[in-house]
């Protein structure tokens, strides 16, 4: 059945478009006529040993993207469709990916591994194949290595693709069994050891029952730590990949082991490559995360029998550890501030010396200052640059009291050091820890302030003074600024950089113009400072910040002029455009939070607002968000008056409320549609058919990435409460909808973490759709058109209650939601919350809840059922 593909697979490879595409097509078209065929033809491609190489893969990478995708919808299609084939077909398919492992090809080898992994993502969930794990597992004990070496890595992927509650616990211990064996150490191949260790990282999942039982753990992790003495760099990188993975996973079980993990991980930090010395610093940076999360859950109060007990690994480790991680510090690489990705040996160790700081606290500071006083002021960069980064990377953490009379030693010292050091290194890193002083040791909640009236001038004119360094100095000298501003935001009346601000303006709007301001991402720097100074303003500079508007007008008119540009140009283009629309944004809500500016603000409204208009005839994604943003601040500030933009604005809403493929920008316009029917009210009206319509489409499509589901819900509240009685209409479709959306998020047993918090949003996006609507309908002649609804509404609060797992901000709508139930329908509702199972109970819960929110929302819901069952 199959047919000869290879010279097309050759083809659409080859370096002519022409020949290229019209391979891709043929390709294409192949798949859509006969899917079956095409398949067989693919796999009998990747199994064929007389076949070139590049076919091959080609043939493989296409095989698993037809069983695959990003996208979930997508991924679900496909899925459907590899299970509607034939089963004679999909069992020859299967039969060519298993004869591919033995390929003397190494890539051909590779490539069937996955696709073999994925076909088992999807049968062995629906119990098909059930004779692959055997299968492969008999390859284990043939004698060509690369056979054995393609199944340990076919072993990896499938682990990393299949749940491990579809394979049978005897079936896991073989395939464990095989994988470590294949790491012993007496294993004479290099390339069998580096596949069983990957796959022992894909596998850790799958081994709970085998981590609870001490001999088979015993024998696991000597392994692991036998493979970190590998004199192959790859098998060790890849073991101490498994401790990194082993710390998350099992941290519980970590404790007889510590000791000899921390002298292996201190031997390969000190003296291996840097792919090895990187993930041994990864090990105590992954236990930092774990004993953080622990302390801040459980606030580390401790009993001898709680269920998490926290094994305190760092604070034991600490005397040896901490001089480790310090040496690392002094392993810079000349060029690391230009290169944005770049990590070092310097960086991870910094890194982790601030986890560090952030699960220790006070502890750590005793430790580090010895090593920053003995080098920060060596005529070798290297030593004060590791100086400056070790104090910056401890700042939180320890408690102010502790590090303010520190702080207050050395910031004159840091002052100086960015003025004058002959090391832009330095330089770097001491701007930097300025912005970490700034961040964590200054505001409001600190007691002790760091700045005062009498250093304020100084560090502006450091700071300002930097921002005409080098970019990538210049860049965390706005950082600094950013969260010097920042600090100021509770004030109140006057701060201590209002004398500074127009001078602060200045300079951040001169760096925006730089030349080079595309370096280092200092241009996207320089305003988001600027964005955060405006923010934390206060009254005494509001004419300053009108005089911005027209400058800011200005920048974004001349992007629009621009013509004929490179795809590179464009993108900068686009790029400086998201940013001048953020700048508005801010500024139309600083300016509209208070009536005096409001009113000198609103006689460039138009103008604005007609920039915006053209911003989206421009069409780019990014933009389109950032210019949507300060729309819905622009309507905010305007209230009814928007109307009159309404007309020209409709058809770039609907084409948010279109865009399936950017749901960031669908998302945004369903939150800019919220916010216009706050500012309109009523005015609304005449829109309402046309956004109903294209939410409802949002909602019943599966195209659309469900994160934008939640918003939608609470966006058909926004409307009901913007048009009252006149959402009747609309109740026969909104209606049901909420229904089945409601039954869905219902019912979470059993779900992971990020499902829950989901669910959490989706059920909290259903209640204030409710909300809106019976508030809307409250007082009208039309609320018994509501009665039929609530028995539903009822049940959904009974079921949330009882699954026990709503978070506080559901509480808080469903209490309310409650309440308005009884406010709006009155007698009616009564005698339906008597009989519901659990009002009750979550009345009471919420009036003893200790967030004063749900307290308040709670008393107000009371008052409204008592209301309503005494009628």
């Amino acid at each position: 059945m199959a047919m000869e593909v290879t010279q097309v697979l050759l083809n659409a490879q080859s370096v002519d478009s022409t020949i290229r595409k019209h391979a891709e097509e043929s390709l294409r078209q192949f798949q859509e006529q006969n899917l079956p065929v095409f398949l067989l033809s693919l796999s009998g491609e990747l199994a064929g040993e007389d076949k070139p190489v590049d076919s091959r893969k080609l043939a493989g990478l296409i095989l698993k993207n037809a069983l695959d995708a990003k996208e979930q919808h997508r991924k679900y299609e496909l899925v459907q469709r590899w299970l509607a084939l034939d089963v004679a077909v999909k069992s020859q398919i299967k039969t060519c990916l298993l004869q591919t492992l033995p390929s003397h090809v190494p890539d051909a080898r590779s490539t069937a591994s996955q696709v073999i992994a994925k076909v088992a993502g999807i049968e062995l969930p629906q119990k098909q194949w059930p004779e692959l794990i055997g299968s492969l597992l008999s390859n284990i004990h043939q004698v060509p290595a690369h056979l054995k070496q393609a199944t340990l890595e076919t072993l990896g992927y499938l682990c990393e693709e299949v749940s491990p509650d579809v394979v049978d616990q005897d079936q896991v211990n073989k395939i464990l069994t095989a994988v470590v064996q294949g790491m012993n150490a007496n294993e004479g191949n290099n390339d069998v050891r580096l596949a069983a260790t990957r796959a022992l990282y894909n596998a850790l999942g799958f081994a709970q029952a085998n981590f609870s039982n001490d001999m088979e753990r015993d024998y696991i992790m000597r392994v692991a730590c036998e493979a970190t003495l590998s004199p192959d760099v790859k098998i060790r990188q890849a073991a101490f990949e498994c401790l990194v993975s082993i710390s998350s996973t099992y941290y519980e079980k970590l404790a007889p082991y510590i000791q000899d993990i921390f002298n292996i991980t201190a031997k390969a930090v000190r003296e291996d490559e840097e792919p090895v010395a990187l993930q041994a610093i990864e090990f105590w940076s992954s236990i930092c995360d774990e004993e953080i999360d622990i302390l801040e859950e459980y606030g580390g109060d401790f009993t001898a029998d709680s269920d998490v007990p926290c094994y305190y690994f760092i604070k034991q480790a600490l005397p040896a550890l901490v001089p480790m991680l310090l040496e690392t510090l002094l392993k810079q690489e000349e060029d690391q501030d230009q290169d944005e990705g770049a990590w070092n040996l310097a960086m991870a160790g910094g890194t982790c010396l601030g986890l560090v700081a952030r699960t220790v606290g006070d502890d750590i500071v005793p430790l580090v200052m010895p090593f920053i006083e003995e080098n920060i002021t060596k005529p070798d960069w290297r030593q004060r640059e590791a100086a400056t980064y070790a104090f910056g990377s401890i700042l939180e953490g320890p408690s102010p009291d502790k590090l303010t009379p520190i702080v207050n030693v050395a910031l004159n010292f840091m002052l100086t050091a960015l003025t004058n050091d002959p090391n832009s290194h330095v330089k770097d890193t001491t701007a930097w820890t300025l912005g970490r002083i700034f961040e964590f040791l200054h505001g409001s909640t600190v007691e002790t302030p760091i700045i005062t009236p009498a250093n304020c001038q100084q560090i502006i004119t450091v700071l300002l003074q930097s921002m005409n360094d080098a970019p990538n100095v210049a860049e965390k000298a706005c950082g600094a600024l950013y969260f010097l501003a920042q600090g100021f935001e509770d004030v109140g009346s006057s701060s201590a950089i209002t004398p500074y601000f127009q001078e602060i303006v200045k300079s951040l709007l001169n760096v925006t113009d730089r030349e080079d301001a595309g370096e280092s991402r200092l241009r996207t720097a320089a305003y988001e400072t600027l964005n955060e100074v405006v923010r934390c303003s206060t009254d005494e500079t509001a004419p300053m910040v009108l005089q911005l508007i027209p400058i800011i007008m200005t920048k974004l008119h001349q992007t629009l002029e621009a013509q004929k540009l490179s795809s590179d140009e464009r993108e900068k283009q686009n790029e400086l455009q998201g940013l001048l629309c953020g700048c508005l944004q801010v500024i139309i809500q600083k300016l509209g939070a208070s009536e005096p500016t409001k009113y000198a603000f609103m006689q460039f409204a138009d103008q604005i607002m007609s920039l915006f208009l053209r911003v989206f005839a421009c069409r780019n994604a990014t933009v389109h968000e950032e210019a949507m943003l300060a729309i819905g601040a622009l309507a905010y500030a305007t209230g009814p008056d928007f109307a009159k933009y309404m007309t020209e604005l409709y058809k770039y809403l609907e084409m948010g409320l279109q865009n399936f493929e950017e749901y960031q920008v669908c998302a945004v316009t369903v939150g800019v549609v919220g916010d216009i029917c706050r500012a309109l009210e009523d005015k609304i009206l005449p829109f309402c058919d046309g956004i109903m319509t294209q939410l409802l489409k949002d909602l019943s499509s599966n195209q659309l990435h469900r994160s934008v589901k939640p918003p939608i819900f609470s966006c058909f509240g926004d409307i009901a409460l913007a048009i009252g009685e006149n959402f009747e209409k609309y109740l026969m479709y909104a209606m049901p909808m909420l229904q089945s959306a409601a039954e869905l998020s219902a019912h979470t047993s059993g779900a992971d973490d990020e499902m829950i918090e989901y669910t959490n949003l989706l059920r909290n996006g259903i209640l204030e759709a409710y909300s809106g609507i019976f508030q809307g309908f409250k007082n009208s002649p039309k609320t018994q058109l509501l009665i039929p609804y609530a028995p539903h509404i009822l049940q959904f609060l009974d079921s949330i209650y009882m699954e026990k797992d709503m978070d506080d901000v559901v509480m808080k709508t469903a209490i309310g939601v409650l309440g308005d139930l009884a406010d709006t329908l009155g007698s009616n509702a009564g005698s339906l919350i008597q009989q519901s199972l659990s009002c009750k109970d979550f009345l009471n819960e919420c009036l003893s809840s200790d967030d004063h929110l749900i307290k308040e929302s709670a008393e107000w819901a009371k008052l409204a059922i008592g209301r309503a069952i005494s009628v």
